[in-house]
């Protein structure tokens, strides 16, 4: 079982989003069976709350249901649960790395860098925008999702 978090500031945009994205690989490539896949947050805000409705109308669209997704925030027990920690932007990739026992830093990685056909390498955060972000970052997701779960199979499948 490989275990796969996607980690955000709130836990209700971005990284339900790619939970949700990434999820829907595993499941189109018949591997969804062999993953732990879950979301959280950098902060505990939303604590409990259901993605943005901006999130799920964007997953929505493409056929992906998040509703049912919960905002958490990071545990430290996550850096030893989680194989891959995929973080949305560089702020949410120094917290962790702050947080991170050191032996476990190398599983944190910005999310888009697996995104080989985008011009960038971190995740604008859509929540104060207009909901046509959300779509653009849904779409960021599907990308990076299919290039980490390609890089995931030639590892460890």
């Amino acid at each position: 079982m490989t275990a796969v978090l996607f980690v955000c500031m709130g836990n209700i945009c971005r990284s339900p989003m790619a939970e949700g994205a990434f999820r829907a690989a595993a499941k189109s490539a018949g591997l969804l069976e062999r993953f732990t896949i879950d979301s959280a947050g950098t902060i505990g805000y939303h604590a409990g709350a259901a993605p943005d409705p901006r999130a799920q109308a964007a997953a929505g669209a493409q056929g992906v249901d998040i509703s049912g997704q919960q905002s958490r925030k990071v545990a430290d027990t996550d850096f030893e649960a989680f194989d891959y920690i995929m973080v949305m932007d560089r702020e949410n990739y120094d917290d962790l790395m702050e947080r991170c026992p050191q032996n476990l830093k190398d599983r944190i990685q910005l999310f888009l860098s697996y995104a080989p056909d985008m011009p960038i390498n971190e995740m604008p955060d859509p929540y104060i925008g207009p909901a046509r972000q959300f779509d653009t970052c849904y779409a960021a997701a599907i990308d990076a999702a299919d290039g980490l779960l390609d890089a995931i199979k030639s590892k460890h499948f």
